[in-house]
């Protein structure tokens, strides 16, 4: 037997809480002497007392855990309500992570107005390319909307294209439009680019027209650090005398485990004003 003491530091749990488990009937000790009233627990018991924190830690409250044991809820039932909370706090995880990089890039834009130089900014012609794609609609156009959408087609289009026994494809182009719908969302279209004759189930392939005219910037870092360097070309075409004439286009030049290494070219579709 573990003396209370002993019992809570091999479950990780304080003697304080034992002792409240006790007195509310969630854990009783496995015997408590009767002269000093000191609390013996068993090994066995360490079950239970897991099963407890695991249940409070998904949100029960500690009259609802109790009901919970006292059903004998079984392993499998507790490891699904467990990866279920997991999941939830992941996902809250990732959507507090996609806020504070937001808030980073825009902290990023404002610490660089009037300093980012703009004579890196070129005006070409982009060529047609020819790409095998996956789209799909993010709610707008925010980088906490497009990054959760395209990754995960980068990720699909790539195992598909491998599966398929394609290896010689990339760079990989995004671009974007308008969804149908109106309201402020987009569609993502996520493409590598392909030779002809190439054919990947559950791809679908097109030709990407070009532009007459693009102005072009290169952007070196992370997906989420590009707002800098967005509205530096932004400043550059309302400078130069030409009006944007739709949303840029990525063109992921080269694209290292190490995502703050990232070479991707900007291609903005212009007119002259």
């Amino acid at each position: 037997m573990f003396t209370i003491g002993d019992f809570a530091r091999h479950g990780r749990v304080s003697v304080r809480m034992l002792r409240h488990y006790d007195a509310i009937g969630l854990l009783h000790p496995a015997r408590t002497d009767p002269h000093t009233g000191y609390r013996f627990y068993e090994a066995a018991q360490l079950a239970r007392l897991n099963r407890v924190i695991a249940l409070k830690d998904l949100g029960f409250t500690l009259e609802q855990v109790a009901a919970i044991l006292d059903e004998q809820v079984g392993p499998e039932e507790l490891r699904g309500m467990l990866r279920l909370r997991q999941a939830e706090l992941e996902s809250a995880m990732a959507e507090a992570a996609a806020r504070l990089a937001g808030v980073a890039a825009r902290l990023r834009a404002i610490e660089s107005e009037g300093r980012m130089s703009t004579q890196d900014v070129v005006v070409k012609k982009v060529p047609a390319v020819r790409l095998a794609e996956l789209t799909a609609v993010a709610a707008g156009f925010g980088p906490d909307q497009i990054g959760p959408v395209i990754g995960p087609l980068y990720e699909k289009l790539c195992e598909r294209l491998d599966a398929a026994g394609v290896r010689e494809y990339g760079p990989g182009v995004a671009y974007y439009e308008d969804a149908p719908a109106g309201d402020g969302s987009i569609v993502v279209h996520a493409g590598m680019t392909v030779p002809e004759g190439v054919a990947v189930p559950g791809v679908e392939l097109t030709v990407l027209p070009g532009l007459d005219e693009a102005a072009t910037v290169v952007h070196r870092g992370a997906m989420d650090a590009l707002l800098p360097t967005v509205q530096t070309l932004a400043t550059w075409v309302d400078a130069n005398g030409y009006r944007s004439a739709g949303y840029a286009r990525e063109l992921y030049l080269e694209v290292p485990e190490d995502r703050t290494r990232w070479v991707t070219e900007l291609q903005e579709p212009v007119t002259r004003a």
